[in-house]
């Protein structure tokens, strides 16, 4: 519930000022299960904001296998918080607290996307089965195909529509309000509809709570994996002061460039070939292979890049998978090359090796080959076998690996850091400002694939209880942040 406007004069123009408890500000998997989440607590007084309610991260990107990471509860192998930290960790830049309230909620979390509808594979004793990810020396992750945040997104819109919501969409979030405490009191929006009106689509939302769910920095990167519809607004806190945490650390990887996606686990297991041309097309070059020993080492490293997408700088050296990333970023960064990967054709090796074939492939990735029933003679035949979801996608966005290559790069995916945080997800130093999602910086180095995912979900759960905790007073002062509505307009 939102309580009715009032119209005060900033600067001679009329703005519409409104109250409610807690803003939420973002329409990502995050918010949506932090909306519903402050419901089921009792919560009657918020209000979501968003730019674009088909847009965002959480909505419009996927990968071959998009991974949820959670606690393993039907494995062979004991899982505990307490294992699943030490996979957090490892990697560094993560805060031990927080990644232990990840892996400790990680199975709350999981139930509650499973009990909204999410249909998770799981055997016939109702154990959700996993496999093993990114970085993940268990079997912690579990997928719904290409597009498992999406589905997220579905049933967390639905129960936030169910439960009725107050949603504004089409609106920009253009200032956060903070009061001489340093906590937030609200924010200026903007209306896209109604730009053209006197006072310019623009009004201000007084809230006790500011919910900050709006994703990762994409608007910062050329090559970028990021969805267009998706752009990012960490400035917003900056601009008034709010500490972050592990910036540099941005997450990258080979994707395609002509529709944006990841091309990690089953694109790289099948071996296709690489190869880069001139800006015009031409003088094709396959440039893998100066750099490897052999057959069994080049094959090893492209199938790996499967399990390895992010790249890593300890998995460069003794011809390692992130080696590839390095000549991938070489050809178009440094020599200006465009740079291809064809799902018609095998690799292709030096003029000494003897001629592709099953015999010079290594072991890792025969075998699984082999195993999954997916070995044929071309790389678009073993997709075909392994995975024909992951052609299906690209298909649905008009292009046809049987018949044309992908144009690809080394590509920021996600930011690993963001803003700081506590065990709440509240701000560091604003206080009642959460950010939770991507924007929030507490995924470490070297997460596991498929745990942002489950932060997200984590955060939001975390920031409700927070926020019920404080209650919600409606202390927020219009004369507390008058000064800086004034200077914006």
């Amino acid at each position: 519930m939102v309580d009715a406007s009032e119209q005060y004069l900033f600067q001679g123009y009329s703005l519409p000022v409104y109250k409610t408890g807690v803003l939420i500000i973002g329409s990502g998997a995050a918010s949506l299960s932090c909306a519903i989440h402050l419901h089921r607590m009792g919560c009657s007084k918020m209000l979501i904001v968003t730019d674009n309610r088909n847009g965002g991260t959480s909505r419009n990107t996927g990968s071959d296998k998009q991974t949820y990471y959670r606690q393993s509860d039907a494995s062979h192998v004991p899982d505990s918080p307490y294992a699943m930290v030490e996979s957090y960790i490892r990697g560094g830049a993560t805060h031990g607290d927080i990644a232990f309230v990840e892996a400790q909620n990680s199975l709350r979390a999981f139930y509650n996307l499973v009990s909204l509808g999410m249909d998770f594979p799981h055997n016939r004793y109702g154990g959700y089965t996993g496999y093993k990810t990114d970085h993940d020396p268990s079997s912690r992750g579990i997928s719904l195909g290409p597009y498992t945040s999406r589905e997220m997104v579905r049933v967390l819109s639905a129960e936030v529509q169910r439960n009725g919501t107050p949603f504004w969409d089409q609106c920009d979030v253009v200032r956060l309000l903070t009061d001489e405490n340093d906590q937030m009191v609200g924010a200026v929006i903007l209306d896209k509809t109604k730009l053209y009106e006197e006072n310019h689509g623009l009004s201000v939302i007084l809230a006790d709570h500011v919910v900050l769910g709006t994703g990762g920095p994409a608007g910062f990167y050329a090559s970028s994996v990021y969805p267009r519809v998706h752009v990012g607004s960490i400035g917003l806190a900056m601009e008034i002061g709010a500490e972050a945490a592990n910036l540099t650390e941005s997450q990258f990887g080979i994707a395609s460039i002509k529709f944006r996606w990841n091309l990690s686990g089953s694109y790289q297991q099948v071996l296709p070939r690489y190869y880069s041309t001139d800006r015009e097309g031409n003088n094709p070059e396959d440039f893998l292979s100066p750099y490897f020993s052999s057959w069994e080492a080049l094959t090893n490293a492209v199938f790996l890049k499967g399990y390895q997408w992010p790249f890593d700088a300890a998995k460069i050296s003794d011809e390692g998978s992130s080696l590839i990333d390095l000549l991938v970023y070489q050809e178009t960064q440094v020599k200006g090359r465009r740079v291809f990967m064809d799902f018609r054709e095998n690799l292709t090796g030096k003029s000494e090796w003897s001629d592709f074939s099953k015999t010079c492939v290594a072991s890792s990735a025969l075998g699984y080959l082999q195993t999954s029933g997916a070995w044929a003679e071309t790389p678009y035949k073993r997709l075909q076998l392994l995975n024909q979801a992951a052609i299906d996608m690209y298909a649905s966005n008009h292009i046809d690996l049987s018949k044309e290559p992908l144009e690809i790069d080394v590509c920021a995916q996600h930011n690993n850091g963001g803003l700081a945080a506590d065990i709440w997800w509240e701000s560091t130093n604003i206080a009642h400002l959460y950010p939770i999602g991507e924007v929030n910086g507490s995924h470490g180095v070297s997460r596991p694939g498929g745990s942002a995912l489950n932060a997200g979900q984590v955060g939001a759960l975390r920031a409700a209880i927070r926020i019920m905790g404080y209650g919600t007073p409606m202390r927020s002062s219009l004369q507390a942040c008058k000064m800086q509505i004034n200077d914006l307009i």
